[in-house]
This record gives C-alpha cells, sequence and structure tokens, in this order.
C-alpha cells in the first residue's frame, strides 16, 4: 500500500476511488449498458478474482465503455475460478472461466466491443427467476 505523506496524496486516491467505486456502481440505466459479475465467493478470491475486478475497473474505465462491474458470490463453477459473467445490453448473459488479467483483456476487445466469442465460455447451468 502506497503511504500518505501528505494532503495532495490523500486526495489522489480519493479520487482514484471515486471513478472506480463510480464505474462499480453505476445505478442509472445498467440494463442499457454491458454488465458484468465477478465471482468473489472464497474459491474465487483464492484464484485471483480481486485482481481481475480491479483490472476489469481499470481498464473499462481508461477506454471508456460504460460498464456496471460488480461482484457476486458463487456461481457455482469453482472448478474454473476466476469466472465472471458478462451481459451485453439486450442479450443473454455468457459465463467466462479461468479469467485472467489477459482473458479479460480479450473479452473487452473481442466481446464486449465487438460480439466475437472466444474459448472459454462456460455453459449456463441455472435459470434466472425471470425465466420462471
Amino acid at each position: 500500500m502506497t503511504k500518505i505523506t501528505s494532503l495532495a496524496d490523500l486526495r489522489r486516491i480519493k479520487s482514484d476511488v471515486e471513478v472506480k467505486m463510480n464505474l462499480r456502481e453505476r445505478s442509472e440505466s445498467p440494463e442499457s449498458m454491458v454488465q458484468i459479475r465477478v465471482a468473489m465467493a472464497t474459491c474465487g478470491i483464492a484464484s485471483g478474482a480481486k485482481i481481475v475486478m480491479d483490472y476489469l475497473v481499470n481498464e473499462l474505465d481508461k477506454r471508456n465503455i460504460p460498464a456496471v462491474v460488480t461482484q457476486t458470490g458463487c456461481m457455482g463453477y469453482c472448478y474454473a475460478e476466476p469466472t465472471i459473467e458478462v451481459t451485453r445490453p439486450g442479450q443473454q448473459p455468457i459465463v467466462f472461466g479461468y479469467v485472467d488479467s489477459k482473458k479479460a483483456d480479450q473479452i473487452i476487445e473481442k466481446y464486449i466491443k465487438n460480439g466475437e466469442l472466444l474459448e472459454g465460455i462456460i455453459p449456463v447451468n441455472y435459470e434466472n427467476i425471470e425465466g420462471k
């Protein structure tokens, strides 16, 4: 962790955190944005989900891609952690497994930006409550 030695350091950290929180928790109209859920149960965190989540938040902000990034509990894919669920506006969610920073970059560039499917998709084994 960076040592805070001045008021300017504290303001910079506050600004960085606000940017990340804003990107993570936009809620005005999430259905019109890409929604990403990062599985952050114990197995996900142990496998690197926190690093993946931080990477996604930072990169989506840098690339000016409107998205809501949130954490969720276990999605039931412990064997494929870290896992993320990506929902593009108007489309069904897709779950990606074994996500690291490199794969997260590919997901942003290929799937989120262009709609191209890529390796690592996990077949959905659940129904949302809306489907019942």
